[in-house]
């Protein structure tokens, strides 16, 4: 909490700073032209130009995504460079896992007038440090915007909208406005999609990261929101969406699993040893079976035949072998041989990696089998679940080629995590605010 809390108190220093260089801390004046160009506006609606916004990389100006008690920066910020109004709300989407901030900021030490959307996650354990920061927000942040700490809004969707309510209420004492969960993803979903370039990609191991170009016709698509659990949504238009399937078998899935299989304390430490992790030394391979490929019916001798199927057979023999030692008692760790022949725990790292590919492999086919069922082509994968993760995407997108035969695609984006609470934020916009008026059906 302290590297948030030194973040927000840099803010009386940028007005100082902002001030010197002539660059106004409270509303600033905008041409008529620019006005008409760029926003249309109506009562109570705050005006957004995204003209000209792109993703912010490598920037030394924004906080590096460094965990503090709970709370993650995510530091692939959004420049709005031409927006110049006050912004005087936030929104947080809160789930089971995760609560998900996104809120605007002035540029520091800039002559510049345009400002940022900054990204933020906590665990949802942690909710009261989230609305700490929200505080924080109201009280120095929203100065900076020109704005009065009572003007401030919260935009709130997730189950935790609900859950934690009255408790918003209370702690923050302002307006919170509860929106949909399924309508902001799809607003937040076509925002990336038809506004914000290099956001969303398509991934190979030759190709990480193929940016995709922006389409007017964007419908019909199947959005997969990986979180804790899974939803898969059609969406035929703007404000038309059906929720057509999902799975309990999501990230909370393998969170708790994990925290019951290894040492690990937090999801990316999860995914980190996944990373370093071998499948083959706990799952059941085609090549364990066959000897070589299954050319026949296109397996390869590496796929995965059964995940975990190798442990059960593996401790077994292992317990059997020790018995007959006397070595081995009820309660004891069983050690099992290795490939190389040696003797070795099943290493925390390999059963990450299976489990890992067993949820994603679940998630892929059944994405697959509902895009095929309504005929979809485009299938675009979101949710705090995927993280930017090489493995999970690279599994991801695998498998709807495989299935497909090629004639599908996955999609990612870069901030995947955040379409609930950029859906929130952008139910404040007023209509044709996009460069492509892409919100004008949404928002009327």
């Amino acid at each position: 909490m302290a590297l948030l809390l030194k973040e927000l108190g840099d803010v009386e220093s940028m007005l100082d700073r902002n001030r010197a260089l002539g660059v106004p801390t409270s509303h600033p004046v905008e041409s008529r032209s620019t006005t008409i160009d760029s926003t249309i506006t109506r009562p109570g609606a705050v005006r957004i130009n995204v003209q000209g916004a792109f993703i912010v990389d490598d920037d030394a100006t924004t906080p590096q995504p460094v965990e503090d008690a709970g709370a993650l920066h995510d530091s692939r910020d959004i420049r709005l460079p031409h927006h110049t109004a006050v912004v005087s709300h936030v929104a947080v989407d809160i789930g089971g896992s995760l609560a998900k901030l996104v809120y605007f900021s002035r540029e520091s030490a800039s002559k510049e007038l345009g400002g940022r959307l900054n990204f933020l996650k906590f665990e949802t354990d942690n909710v009261e440090q989230c609305l700490d920061f929200i505080n924080q927000l109201k009280t120095k942040q929203q100065r900076l915007n020109g704005s009065r700490p009572g003007e401030l809004c919260v935009m709130a969707t997730g189950g935790g909208a609900y859950k934690y309510y009255d408790r918003m209420k209370e702690v923050l004492g302002v307006e919170v406005l509860r929106e949909d969960e399924m309508e902001c993803l799809i607003i937040g979903l076509d925002f990336f999609i038809t506004e914000i370039p290099n956001e969303v990609f398509t991934y190979r191991d030759n190709d990480p990261m193929h940016f995709a170009e922006a389409r007017a016709d964007i419908y019909p698509y199947l959005l997969v929101n990986i979180g804790s659990g899974v939803s898969m949504i059609k969406v035929s238009g703007p404000k038309q969406y059906q929720r057509i399937g999902g799975t309990s078998l999501g990230g909370g899935t393998l969170w708790g699993l994990l925290s019951l299989l290894t040492g690990a304390r937090t999801f990316d430490e999860m995914l980190a040893m996944a990373e370093k992790g071998d499948n083959a030394a706990v799952d059941m391979l085609v090549g364990d079976i066959y000897g070589t490929d299954y050319g026949k019916i296109g397996l390869k001798s590496s796929t995965i035949a059964s995940s975990f199927g190798k442990v059960f057979k593996m401790k077994r023999q292992a317990e059997s072998d020790a018995e007959d030692g006397g070595g081995l008692v009820n309660g004891d760790r069983a050690q099992v041989d290795g490939a190389a022949g040696g003797k070795h725990n099943f290493a925390p790292e390999d059963m990450s990696r299976s489990l890992l590919y067993a949820i994603s492999n679940n998630i892929g086919q059944i994405a697959y089998l509902q895009s095929e069922k309504h005929n979809l082509e485009h299938i675009y994968f979101g949710g705090s679940f995927i993280r930017g993760h090489r493995q999970t995407m690279n599994t991801l997108a695998y498998a709807i080629r495989f299935w497909s035969e090629g004639e599908k695609k996955a999609y990612f984006l870069r901030h995947e995590g955040y379409l609930g609470a950029v859906g929130a934020f952008l139910k404040r916009q007023p209509r044709n605010w996009g460069r492509r008026n892409s919100f004008e059906e949404i928002m009327s």
